[in-house]
């Protein structure tokens, strides 16, 4: 099924593949997905909408298996502070849901910050813009489209 983000990458001549999955409708973990999919995590990356101390949106782009530092995204953006949006407020500004958020087709087009680790893979896997539906593209196009910065975007885990 073609979403909106699909064809927001066909109109830019992006080579993708759209890969759906089995929806499990309590769990929309990057995780789960990953493994319904068949990459690991890390190759996995979920959509966030945030916002800033200026009252700015921003999509913060990180691995399934990382968290997001909010303090290291508002260095990113060049704010004080960020945090999620309120989920009420996620379909309003995207025109997407929860579990179905991608930068590709948004309804406006916040500023993308995607974590550095984005560049490590072959390929990448982000949602297609609907629940069940992820679009696997290469991270060189993921951010020529999305045009992304990238930065240190995930919490440092205590080994």
């Amino acid at each position: 099924m073609k979403t909106n983000a699909a064809r927001y990458l066909d109109s830019l001549g992006i080579q993708y593949e759209l890969r759906e999955y089995e929806l499990d409708s309590e769990d929309f973990s990057a995780i789960l997905v990953a493994e319904k999919i068949g990459l690991p995590p890390e190759q996995v990356f979920k959509t966030l909408l945030c916002v800033t101390s200026d009252k700015e949106h921003a999509f913060a782009v990180v691995p399934g298996n990382a968290e997001l530092d909010f303090k290291k995204l508002a260095n990113a953006a060049g704010t004080r502070k960020a945090e999620m949006v309120s989920l009420k407020e996620i379909q309003p500004l995207t025109g997407y849901i929860r579990g179905g958020v991608t930068v590709f087709g948004a309804k406006k087009n916040f500023p993308v910050y995607a974590d550095e680790t984005l560049e490590l893979f072959d390929v990448i896997s982000v949602s297609a813009g609907t629940r069940g539906t992820q679009i696997i593209v290469s991270p060189v196009d993921y951010i020529r489209a999305s045009h992304a910065t990238l930065a240190d975007l995930t919490k440092e885990h205590a080994s």
